[in-house]
């Protein structure tokens, strides 16, 4: 039988960057998914304060070239690509130079958070689908970790929903407390219009803000995990709601089976 497959979209891996509890699920998670079996694709943002030489990332000339039009500029897609040589895994890295060559990764050094998050977000999501349809690489579970990585389910769900390479996919988000304080700008909801994203949660457009995008993901997602102890309880009702499968916090030694069971489930 054919191994199944899962992309890992994360926001942040150690060792590439310190030690949160997201980092380290989405360093860990993947290699012991791969240990059991199945097959991996990993990607993360190529945040400035990542030193290319030490953790010897090299760009992927085959890969990187393509633009991708947000709000109607270009802005060009570089791939880069590292290995976590102890556990035989590579990551992949969305690079550009206009959202991602700054030293910090979501605020400036006096805590303002970035004014074009909301485009480094939309950016990082799309550059991770165009980078697996030129490996010509079908996921089945796609685990999406952190709200940078919050638009990929409903990109792949609305905007690529008639991509063959997506038709059977099922899609994880993963919600950590570890959002955003300033809303994105208003024309947020414009700019996903733009790329064929058109069922929003009924107050994103006037208030785009942390708990409205994790709606967002919720709504094209076909499984959710709390990857935090303290979930907002707005959020993990929400969640609820949907009557879709929904794995609680655990800090079970052997988190990465219960992970597993659970991408098993989906599929059947």
């Amino acid at each position: 039988m054919e191994s199944k497959k899962v992309l890992y979209v994360s926001q942040e891996i150690t060792p590439y960057l310190s030690e949160t509890d997201l980092s380290k699920i989405a360093r860990y998670l993947p290699q012991g998914i791969q240990e059991r079996g199945k097959e991996i694709r990993t990607f993360m943002p190529r945040y400035g304060c990542i030193n290319e030489r030490r953790n010897q990332l090299h760009e992927v000339i085959r890969l990187s070239g393509m633009n991708l039009i947000i709000n109607d500029t270009d802005h060009p897609l570089i791939i880069k690509v590292a290995s976590i040589q102890s556990a035989r895994m590579q990551v992949y890295f969305i690079d550009n130079e206009d959202y991602f060559s700054r030293k910090q990764l979501y605020a400036d050094s006096e805590g303002n958070e970035f004014d074009d998050n909301d485009e480094r977000v939309i950016f990082f999501a799309r550059g991770v689908i165009e980078t697996v349809r030129k490996l010509r690489w079908a996921p089945d579970i796609v685990h999406c970790h952190g709200w940078m990585s919050a638009l990929v389910p409903a990109y792949l769900k609305q905007a690529y929903s008639d991509d063959p390479l997506f038709s059977n996919h099922k899609a994880i988000y993963s919600v950590y407390n570890n959002g955003f304080k300033k809303p994105f700008g208003k024309e947020f909801a414009e700019k996903l219009k733009k790329d064929g994203i058109t069922e929003l949660p009924d107050s994103l457009p006037d208030s785009p803000d942390f708990k409205n995008l994790t709606r967002l993901a919720i709504d094209n997602s076909d499984g959710i995990i709390f990857g935090s102890e303290d979930a907002d309880a707005d959020i993990e009702g929400y969640a609820g709601a949907t009557g879709k499968p929904v794995l609680p916090f655990t800090d079970d030694e052997s988190y990465i089976d219960i992970y597993n069971d659970f991408y098993d489930k989906l599929l059947q």
